[in-house]
């Protein structure tokens, strides 16, 4: 078996190599794989079961080093031997342990993220316990921030190597190619609210070298084209706006050990047609599938200020008699209001 792995350059990849390539030749005589280093790419070539072990160090060695801790020749060795006897155990689950009800562990210092009602309780235990979880809700129901902190837990638990955050850039009418800038600059205020609540949870610089360790990633959507992602949590947010092809792209990206969680409101739906959502539709096929919960929120879930509670009640009622509301949609609202735990 054959695997690279990205590792940070210059003298940022002394913290993950070792000096003089130290952590290196441990991975060679204590797995006895072949490796080799050269412009930020470490090739592992072996047995599987050994390449998959060093790629695990590999991997912990670039967290550790985006978060500047020293390890001593020690601290290498006890990773080594804590993925050796973790593959001994056979493959273990990224959903982690514990009730997640009585709070997540984040980054920031002394900070602990817990749900505030019974049905962002039923959304972290469905997070804990299911490979694909839809939350589908009005907005200010939590539905991104819980998702976000689920993930971050899950990073800092060490029961996944990679966080990514993406969106459809749709929204509004508005198109990429009419805003100012370059692509950077184009992109960022569709994934601004993500990134505001990665910085809730993460000091400034933790998030800056994480990103620039390839540890997390803040992406549109379309850039998920051609990916497979293993031991990653995926959050897909503003799904709504997504089409039924853009969907199953996505979908199909989850890897090996993987986490995936869709957020949206079908309340605020962009598209030309809201029955072409792939949100509705993903939910619709999938809700009775193994390993997929559907958590639905409602008014009345609504964590914000208590104006915003008003005033989707407001539009709700609206809503009702509205004839561009498809059936489907009202169909699909009805279904994860009672049945909010999938």
């Amino acid at each position: 078996m054959e695997l690279t792995v990205q590792v940070p350059e210059g003298h940022d990849s002394i913290g993950v190599l070792g000096s003089a390539e130290r952590n290196l030749k441990m991975l060679r005589e204590s797995l006895g794989v072949r490796v080799s280093a050269r412009s930020g790419v470490v090739r592992l070539q072996g047995a599987t079961p050994e390449v998959t072990i060093a790629r695990n160090v590999l991997e912990r060695l670039t967290r550790d080093a985006a978060r500047s801790r020293a390890l001593s020749r020690q601290d290498v060795m006890g990773m080594i031997a804590e993925e050796t006897d973790r593959a001994r155990r056979g493959p273990e689950s990224v959903e982690g342990s514990g009730d997640w009800s009585r709070g997540l562990r984040v980054y920031a210092q002394g900070k602990r993220v817990e749900p505030k009602n019974d049905t962002q309780r039923a959304y972290l235990d469905a997070v804990r316990s299911h490979d694909l979880v839809f939350g589908v809700g009005p907005a200010g129901t939590g539905k991104t921030y819980l998702a976000v902190a689920a993930a971050v837990h899950l990073l800092k638990e060490q029961r996944i190597s990679k966080l990514i955050l993406c969106r459809p850039a749709v929204e509004a009418g508005e198109r990429l190619g009419f805003l100012p800038g370059d692509l950077a600059e184009k992109v960022n205020p569709y994934l601004r609210p993500l990134l505001d609540a990665l910085h809730d949870m993460m000091d400034y610089a933790d998030v800056q070298r994480f990103i620039a360790a390839d540890v997390i990633e803040v992406v549109p959507l379309a850039f998920m084209r051609g990916r497979t992602l293993n031991g990653a949590a995926i959050i897909l947010d503003e799904a709504q706006n997504t089409t039924r092809a853009q969907m199953k792209m996505f979908l199909t990206r989850m890897g090996h050990g993987s986490k995936v969680i869709v957020t949206g409101d079908t309340t605020q739906i962009d598209l030309p047609d809201p029955a072409d959502s792939g949100l509705i539709d993903a939910v619709r096929r999938l809700r009775r599938v193994q390993g997929v919960a559907s958590v639905g929120f409602t008014g009345r879930d609504v964590v914000r200020h208590k104006m915003v509670q008003r005033i989707i009640d407001a539009y709700d009622q609206s809503d009702e008699s509205d004839p561009n509301r498809t059936a489907g949609l009202r169909a699909l609202e009805r279904d994860l209001t009672d049945d909010p735990g999938g």
